[in-house]
């Protein structure tokens, strides 16, 4: 079958990898570079154990604070306040206990297999030495505060998550740069880490390519219909390209072509920040999450990366990278000695959903239509899975992960 698959970011590029190892003809469409969009900026944590939602119980207690603070974990531009309330309440909605147990263990089913499904797209593309599995750690200033994460630890042991507490003086054995700052953590020793997500994509792209697929560097913005099946797209030079199957995996830029299908899901982005630190000067071994600071740092092959924040304003506006410059200032009171000399900033549009799941199935009434966008900033996690999945999906087999939580139609008939 000739698939065109609309994005060529980590989700686009893995299911296409799996696609061509089903036979199948894969064109990419997408107006940027392998790479260089969403995917380029992700914190590269590859975690089998963050299957936890943006939205968890007594998140509408700290939300207004947050909202209120324009260089807070999460933020929404004034301007767009209107437009994206109703999404965040609804986001709210998802967060009880039930909910939340739901969500997660929907999660855990895509998350579980990241390096089964990882693994033979590596070896392909002969980039197995972009991917280290050394674990990451949740650090705490203290046991009692860990408390507040304990309900989240738990539900993640629950559905078989490998979790183990360090304290203090083992925490300080792992992680010599964290000695004072630290004094209790959590090891997930099964989680891994990329040295460079972007790297990673264009590894995986080109292995595509050199296996056959070819790259159209246009947007799409029609999909043509003849009776239940879509049989040409149309991009935006005008041109007219003929398919018989279609995988949008078009990131936060998916939601137009999937109301042209007549569905109606409440994509939203996720404006997420990075600055990275060409410092030699700290050396971690582990991926490490600052639940307290809502900071992730991950040390990769171009420095230290620094991500963990939230913004809502759509699409268009210009970056405010105030937002990166405050993950710096909490980079250096983590790491007092960190060499701040030389940085980068980054800002990338996450596609959301209020209920942190992806869509991940066929399009309602067509076909030879498949979806896989939404995964929020979970991408790098879940799309060697997502795309193994949808690879079972066209070839009519039996997925492996339940894609039942995933599916378009939760939002309603289209």
């Amino acid at each position: 079958m000739n698939i065109a698959v609309i994005g060529s970011g980590i989700v686009g590029s893995c299911t296409a990898a799996w696609l061509m190892r089903d036979g199948h003809r894969v064109t990419f469409f997408d107006p940027l570079a392998p790479g260089e969009a969403c995917s380029f900026g992700n914190a590269g944590s590859l975690s089998p154990s963050a299957c936890l939602p943006v939205g968890m119980p007594g998140m509408w207690k700290k939300a207004p604070k947050w909202l209120l603070d324009p260089l807070g974990p999460l933020t929404v531009r004034w301007d767009y306040a209107p437009q994206v309330l109703p999404w965040l309440l609804r986001m709210l909605r998802h967060s009880s206990r039930e909910e939340v147990t739901r969500i997660a263990t929907a999660l855990r089913g895509l998350l579980a297999p990241i390096f089964d499904c990882y693994d033979p797209l590596l070896q392909q593309a002969g980039a197995g030495h972009l991917v280290r599995k050394t674990g990451c750690l949740y650090v705490y200033s203290s046991r009692e505060t860990a408390a507040q994460w304990a309900w989240g630890m738990q539900l993640r042991r629950s559905l078989g998550v490998a979790l183990r507490d360090i304290e203090q003086d083992e925490l300080e054995h792992l992680e010599p740069d964290l000695k004072g700052r630290f004094r209790f953590g959590v090891l997930a020793p099964e989680n891994g880490s990329t040295l460079d997500p972007s790297k990673l994509v264009k590894a995986i792209h080109q292995s595509c390519i050199d296996g056959g697929a070819a790259s159209v560097r246009a947007r799409v913005v029609r999909l043509h219909r003849q009776g239940a099946a879509v049989n040409s797209i149309e991009t935006d030079d005008g041109a007219r390209h003929a398919v018989e199957g279609v995988v949008v995996a078009g990131g936060a830029w998916s939601g137009e072509l999937a109301r042209q299908l007549g569905l109606s899901i409440p994509l939203e982005t996720q404006r997420g920040y990075h600055v990275t630190v060409r410092s030699s000067n700290l050396r971690l071994r582990h991926t490490v999450m600052a639940s307290e600071h809502n900071l992730m740092v991950n040390p990769m092959e171009m420095g230290l990366r620094l991500a963990g924040t939230v913004e809502f304003a759509g699409l268009r506006p210009p970056p405010n990278y105030a937002r990166a410059d405050a993950l710096l200032r909490q980079g250096r009171m983590l790491f007092p000695h960190l060499d701040t000399s030389e940085v980068t900033r980054w800002m990338g549009h996450r596609p959301c959903l209020p209920d942190s799941l992806p869509v991940v199935g066929r399009a309602p009434r067509h076909e030879n239509v498949w979806l896989a966008f939404g995964h929020g900033h979970m991408g790098m996690c879940m799309g060697a899975a997502t795309g193994r999945e949808i690879a079972h999906l066209v070839a009519g087999r039996q997925p492996e992960v339940d894609l039942a939580p995933f599916s378009p139609l939760r939002f309603g008939q289209p």
